[in-house]
């Protein structure tokens, strides 16, 4: 395992192919906004638990979804034809990472115990939304006169690669909501492949597969090569994730 440096202007990581069988790369350095970005370019996140150093990672194979194939059960597209729930961009990003944080027992899990969400980790990626590389997706339902945000996800861009972290589901479905409608406006905007980094049951369902660390990286130089799409993130007018679908298609 490397040792970062912290605060200091080489934000450079090792090679990701020398990380250990598990993935772990590094350890050290810090969050800020430019070494963040520099390890996403590379294929490396911070994964680690509150008390322990930055911890670095880089897995092999990595957990990925290609627009093409995602899958929507009929179940799920019943729902997203119901059209009970209000699906935004970059509204609520805090909001969105603060509930990811507090996901509890019986809600869609990835890999990751919710731990690593650790105080720091938030302010770091709402500096990196403010900056415009990291955004979010809400789910919100109506509860009264007010709407309640009932599910999301939220994750770092970069050319046409979507980094997704973390989501969170307070109702039924409404984690894969959201998935569901950001892999398909990143479709219509040339998105290469959402990077789910770790495999998950929850993930599969929705059409994750895995592919190997050395074709994930060649995958990702060639997203990196389309330009970076930053500031604060809006649906396409009149989008729907269905929109293109006969009414009665079979999943």
């Amino acid at each position: 395992m490397f040792i970062l440096p912290p605060d200091t202007d080489d934000l450079r990581f090792p090679p990701a192919h020398l990380a250990s069988p598990d993935g772990l790369l590094a350890a050290g350095g810090d969050l800020r906004i430019a070494r963040l970005l520099e390890a996403y370019r590379h294929g490396i996140f911070p994964w680690y638990s509150e008390g322990q150093p930055i911890l670095w990672w880089s897995p092999d194979p990595r957990a990925v979804i290609f627009p093409t194939g995602l899958h929507i059960s009929r179940s799920l597209r019943k729902t997203l034809r119901c059209g009970d729930c209000r699906v935004t961009l970059d509204t609520a990003f805090r909001a969105v990472m603060t509930a990811c944080a507090g996901r509890r027992p019986g809600m869609p899990e990835d890999e990751k115990s919710h731990t690593w969400i650790t105080p720091a980790m938030v302010e770091a990626y709402v500096d990196l939304h403010n900056a415009g590389y990291a955004h979010s997706i809400e789910v919100w339902e109506a509860n009264g006169p007010e709407a309640v945000l009932v599910g999301g996800l939220y994750g770092v861009a970069l050319g046409g690669a979507f980094f997704g972290e973390s989501m969170f589901s307070r109702r039924t479905d409404a984690s894969k909501i959201a998935l569901v409608w950001l892999t398909r406006q990143l479709s219509a905007w040339g998105f290469r492949f959402i990077d789910c980094q770790l495999p998950s049951a929850h993930l599969f369902s929705m059409g994750a597969t895995e592919i190997r660390r050395r074709r994930f990286i060649g995958e990702l130089q060639s997203a990196l090569a389309l330009p970076d799409r930053t500031g604060r993130w809006a649906f396409d007018a009149d989008f729907h994730p269905l929109a293109d679908e006969p009414m009665a298609k079979s999943p």
